[in-house]
């Protein structure tokens, strides 16, 4: 089966954890926390009402696929063809009543992310992508997503979620590149990497990522032109410190920084 088989499935995915999550948003929901000590890491009902069902939808239909998931672990991790999910990635912005989180959706083949689709159902939009390509779905219809060109560090837009999750050493070596970048702002999670694929910001870099947080989005970026690495220039479907640009010569220019 190739991916275009699935495409229709994951849209499926996508409307039915829309459907469950948007009752708990902007309510007053209970929050669980999932950090220790002082690493503040919430969870919702949302956030396993929504992984509960696309995991039902998964095991019904493909029923000898693996499945990765934030709130519920893995299984059959080493299966052809696996599902990796975050039902809601930005839960600190979907508990604070900001649109700005989205359901990730990736499907991995051979260990390899070969579609990937963000979700934000309050607004209304999806991004998609296979590596070879990449769409925006939303109000204004259907459009293909092309990331810009940058000609270098100095002209480049930054995001990243937050510095303060980024260890002592990383913020340090992550300020070398803030310091030369024309532009530098905070928040996102994923709509960062989707507004880089759309050609609105150049570059994001974070660290400490889990492969749920990114598995989905890397086929949106490659299939938008633009590229995602670790800060070493390894893939980064396992997650890690990552690096995504719209332009290889930012991509390039911050790998340097980063490896100084």
């Amino acid at each position: 089966m190739t991916v275009i088989d699935f495409e229709a499935f994951i849209g499926r995915l996508a409307t039915a954890s829309g459907e469950t999550i948007l009752p708990f948003f902007r309510t007053s929901l209970s929050v669980d926390d999932k950090g220790a000590a002082h690493d503040f890491d919430p969870v919702t009902e949302a956030d396993r009402a929504a992984e509960a069902v696309m995991r039902r939808l998964i095991k019904a239909n493909f029923p000898k696929h693996g499945i990765v998931g934030e709130e519920f672990g893995n299984e059959r991790e080493d299966a052809e063809y696996v599902w990796v999910l975050d039902p809601i990635d930005g839960t600190k912005s979907f508990i604070a009543g900001f649109p700005t989180w989205g359901t990730l959706i990736a499907l991995m083949h051979g260990g390899m992310p070969v579609f990937g689709m963000m979700h934000q159902p309050f607004i209304g939009e999806r991004f998609s992508g296979d590596n070879g390509s990449a769409f925006y779905s939303g109000s204004a219809g259907k459009r293909m997503l092309a990331a810009r060109r940058c000609a270098s560090l100095q002209d480049a837009t930054m995001f990243t979620t937050s510095p303060l999750l980024m260890n002592e050493a990383d913020r340090a070596t992550f300020g070398r590149v803030e310091r030369t970048v024309r532009l530098s702002r905070y928040g996102g999670d994923c709509y960062s990497y989707c507004m880089l694929a759309a050609g609105h910001l150049d570059l994001v870099i974070e660290t400490e990522l889990k492969p749920y947080d990114i598995a989905a989005l890397i086929p949106i970026v490659a299939g938008a032109g633009g590229i995602v690495t670790t800060w070493e220039g390894k893939p980064a479907m396992g997650g890690g410190r990552i690096v995504a640009a719209g332009d290889r010569r930012v991509h390039d220019a911050a790998l340097k920084l980063l490896n100084t």
